[in-house]
């Protein structure tokens, strides 16, 4: 609704609001708007403008000459007028008469009325004006012109008026009251774990036909995109309350704890007449600040924060919800003398109601097991939780009465746990055509679904959620184990949920190690999170890490449908030792190196993961995802996936030291602290030569002799590709040198030289280091090389300043063999739209070594230094590229609406912990 003057300016994009000036140099109107396709353009009067800019000069203060806050008066009906032709409003049924009169009423060259085109439901004229309504009067004054109603409402706010129309041809006379329009604009919102939510505003509420004030939801962020919530959606219904203001949901979500799951339902402006319903999944980890609500301060233009919920509240003070459990399963109504129900049934109702999930990529599985004849570590001081009225259980049971159960009761709730557990046994051992395999691998197989906060986009990861089946590798009354690939488990910052196959139950998982060097991690769950009931029917696979398997050997490959269908079969081992050689991302992220996999001669195409089986269903190895990229040119690249075989003794060897107890630093699983392995690696990136071209470079026949009498089937000799930067092998090996033996021993494989670093751990002689012989430039050499011991936490710090996300470099970023020599402690992964980082080109794939002329060489002389400046301070940075390119820029830091803070992994609570480093109204929390 408005009046424009079109003109062919041929004004391109970021001219609007440019004035538009005639021959005398005066501002007659103002640039609105363009076509890029053509060279029409827009021009708004200036009527409107000089109002407000009256209003504006009468609150400015002469003595101080600062500008107050004014507000402008806006009147609205809630309606949409189109101005239409004579022609058309005859049409619609205007009198001959009433359009004398309008024609002899209004300036000459009238061409037109008025006509109702919508009218937003619960507003002013609602139930009072429909479409098609012509405008005559208003308050007894004929208006035809858009300028003339804008000025009347304007001056009409909160006061009655008149309205005399013609619909089909009857006159009418409506009274109706204008409305306040900053009333129904919204000068606050919420934001919650990324989402911006606020009440729906008169203008979407006029494009969408919705009530305004509904609550609104403009950006999902990250809780709400887990559940499947688009953008523009209006929440009806939030944890079994009905939600139609934002205090509402406020009030709601002060009740929840972390890690609860809750239904939510909401409906769409495309699809208005259905609620959809998802399940909203509260962030069991910090990733994001505290919810806040925003409030636009006119008297400086800024948008202030405050805390949403209160100190007391549960989301605030309660710790994690390991189970899961929603607020219903949190409130069981307790007022039920006797009450049970099996926990699959309402899991069952829970998957309903998350159908409206949205996946996006990867898919993978992996499988193996743990025989469980090891005893569990002390658990004398351990915390274990007692729920046994709660769904954790898997029987939910309220009990009013103060009396000891009695026995009658007691046997009847076995009886129907043994009647349950012989169902699920039997649905297994009935399925249709299943092989031997398949039904002993089935309940071993666990179905993942990961997201990643895009606040901690860390070490490359290139996708924000993960689909992928992993195989349980252990499985206790204290600790589950399962094995997945790390194309689906990419890196530990991160919300896994695991849904099993044996069982209708999901429940969430805790990432315990990633491999520094193999393509798999392990994820650890709370067996007592699956009841008594799925606890006995959920198992681990017997894993089988010899013989290993060899080129013609029959095998079974089982894995999962997105429905938790196993499918499975038969294939043959076309290579066994097949070496990968996968490039460098152009945005450096993990890539299986060192690395020998399974080929086989059919499967189930490169987005079936699972587990390679012998007849009798143990795991020889999982069928695993792993990620690419394809590159199309200089400038062009796509991500891709393949799948190969992992051999199993990869896992075993880390499982062992875990069940067994390692000698690394503690982690908190399951409330047991349990010391957690290190891997002792050589940081050097080899791959594989044909003794055929090493003799080409001069190797004598002697050694080509050794090598073939040590490994007659792969006939090869590794040789370096390049060393980790900062490695202790990085200043010994160089490009091109043939590893021969170590210890005196031919080398072949890349698994002998896991081997002889672990034979280091045991009998630790060369204080870490390999003796190394070396083929170099027709030279056979001995070299002491040293080792590097990794743990399997990933990266377990970030930092957000100024809107750039800095951490450790990751050893994808080192693979590439540079690290800048004035330090190389904060490397810039990530950054966000719209932050000083953006605006003045801090960009990622950089690393920060200067601020303001100071060193930064780690991470905590990074925080020494930025946590000295002050808010709207012009700091000076230098920075080294990837490809060693210097730099220095200029930013402007902003600390009211980018305070920096960081994230930390704490093993003493298994949490991700968010800690204000500098806000602008503190320096330190």
């Amino acid at each position: 609704m408005g009046r424009a003057s079109k003109a062919a300016s041929g004004t391109k994009g970021g001219s609007s609001g440019s004035p538009v000036i005639d021959w005398k140099g005066r501002a007659v109107a103002l640039n609105a708007g363009s076509k890029s396709s053509s060279a029409s353009a827009f021009f708004l009067p200036l009527e409107r403008v000089v109002r407000a800019l009256q209003f504006l000069q009468k609150g400015k203060d002469s003595s101080t000459s600062n500008w107050e806050a004014v507000s402008i008066p806006r009147g609205t009906l809630q309606v949409t007028f189109l101005h239409k032709g004579f022609d058309e409003t005859r049409r619609l049924g205007l009198h001959s008469e009433t359009e004398q009169m309008v024609r002899h009423a209004s300036p000459l060259g009238e061409t037109g009325m008025l006509v109702v085109d919508s009218v937003v439901p619960g507003g002013p004229a609602h139930k009072q004006l429909e479409p098609g309504d012509v405008l005559v009067r208003m308050n007894g004054e004929v208006i035809t012109q858009f300028l003339k109603m804008e000025t009347l409402l304007d001056d009409s706010v909160d006061q009655p008026i008149e309205l005399q129309i013609e619909r089909g041809g009857t006159s009418l006379t409506v009274n109706l009251r204008v409305q306040d329009l900053h009333s129904i604009t919204p000068d606050y919102f919420l934001e919650v774990s990324g989402a911006v939510i606020h009440p729906l505003s008169y203008q979407q509420a006029r494009n969408f036909r919705f009530n305004c004030g509904l609550v609104y939801v403009t950006e999902p962020g990250y809780m709400l995109f887990r559940a499947g919530v688009p953008r523009h959606a209006i929440i009806k219904k939030f944890a079994g309350e009905e939600i139609s203001r934002l205090e509402e949901l406020i009030s709601v979500l002060s009740k929840l704890s972390r890690g609860a799951r809750v239904p939510l339902e909401y409906i769409s402006y495309m699809d208005r007449h259905r609620r959809k319903s998802v399940l909203v999944t509260v962030d069991r980890h910090e990733w994001y600040a505290p919810p806040q609500i925003y409030t636009r301060d006119d008297s400086t233009g800024l948008w202030t924060a405050k805390p949403a919920l209160p100190p007391e509240s549960v989301l605030l003070s309660a710790g994690i919800n390991h189970h899961g459990e929603g607020l219903l399963n949190q409130t069981v109504a307790s007022n039920t003398c006797e009450a049970s129900m099996m926990e699959h049934l309402h899991h069952d109702n829970n998957h309903e109601l998350a159908d409206g999930l949205t996946s996006m990529e990867t898919s993978q599985e992996n499988v193996s097991e743990e025989t469980q004849a090891r005893d569990e570590p002390d658990v004398g001081t351990k915390k274990r939780r007692i729920e046994e009225d709660s769904s954790a259980n898997g029987i939910v049971i309220a009990d009013c009465s103060l009396n000891e159960p009695t026995e009658e009761k007691l046997e009847n709730m076995r009886t129907m746990q043994n009647a349950v557990l012989r169902d699920y046994q039997g649905a297994a051992a009935a399925a249709a055509n299943a092989s031997i395999a398949e039904r002993v691998i089935e309940p071993t197989l666990v179905m993942f679904e990961v997201h990643v906060p895009p606040s901690c986009m860390l070490d490359g990861v290139h996708s924000q959620h993960f689909f992928g089946t992993g195989v349980i590798v252990h499985h206790s009354q204290f600790m589950g184990l399962v094995a997945v690939d790390k194309n689906t488990v990419a890196i530990s910052v991160s919300d896994v949920m695991l849904s099993f196959a044996a069982f209708p139950m999901e429940i969430p998982g805790e990432v315990i190690f990633l491999h520094p060097v193999h393509n798999y991690a392990l994820v650890a769950y709370d067996p007592s999170a699956l009841g008594p009931i799925g606890s006995s029917v959920v198992r681990a696979a017997e894993l089988l890490p010899e013989p290993t398997l060899r080129r013609g050997d029959s095998v079974c490959l089982v894995g999962l449908s997105r429905s938790l269908q196993a499918t499975s079969r038969k294939s043959i081992v076309t290579n066994p030792c097949a070496a990968l050689n996968i490039g460098s991302a152009d945005c450096p992220r993990y890539r299986a190196t060192n690395m020998e996999v399974i080929e086989l001669d059919t499967d189930f195409g490169s987005t079936f993961s699972g587990v390679l089986t012998d007849e009798h269903g143990r795991v020889q190895a999982i069928w695993g995802s792993f990620s690419t990229q394809l590159k199309f040119g200089c400038s062009t690249s796509e991500d891709h996936q393949f799948v190969r075989g992992i051999p199993i003794y990869t896992i075993s060897q880390v499982l062992d030291k875990i069940i067994s107890g390692a000698n690394g630093p503690s982690l908190l699983i399951n409330d047991i602290k349990r010391p957690m392995p290190l891997v002792r690696i050589l940081e050097v990136e080899l791959y594989p030569t044909l003794l055929s071209k090493a003799r080409s470079f001069g190797l004598s026949n002697d050694w080509v002799q050794a090598l073939v009498k040590k490994d007659p089937i792969r006939r090869q000799v590794l040789r370096v590709k390049g060393c980790l930067a900062g490695s202790k092998a990085e200043n010994l090996l160089e490009q091109g040198d043939m590893v021969l033996a170590i210890n005196k021993e031919p080398i072949t494989c890349f698994r002998d030289i896991e081997n002889a670093c672990q034979a280091l751990d045991i009998c630790d002689d060369n204080d870490g280091k390999l003796n190394m012989t070396i083929f170099r430039q027709g030279c056979e050499i001995e070299l002491l090389v040293g080792t590097d011991v990794r743990d399997g936490n990933g990266t377990t710090r970030v930092i957000n300043w100024c809107g750039s996300i800095v951490q450790d470099p990751h050893p994808a970023v080192r693979a590439l063999g540079f690290l800048p020599e004035e330090g190389h402690g904060v490397y810039v992964a990530r950054w966000c739209h719209g932050s000083p980082v953006h605006r003045y080109g801090l960009y990622a794939l950089q690393w920060i070594v200067e601020v303001n002329g100071k060193l930064t060489p780690n991470l905590d002389a990074f925080v020494e230094v930025t946590k000295e400046l002050e808010h709207g301070e012009f700091v000076r940075v230098r920075t080294v590229h990837l490809n060693g390119k210097p730099r220095v820029l200029t930013l402007k830091q902003d600390l009211h609406y980018w305070p920096t803070w960081e994230l930390r992994f704490d093993p003493e609570t298994a949490t991700w912990r968010r800690r204000t480093i500098k806000a602008l109204d503190s320096c330190a929390a």
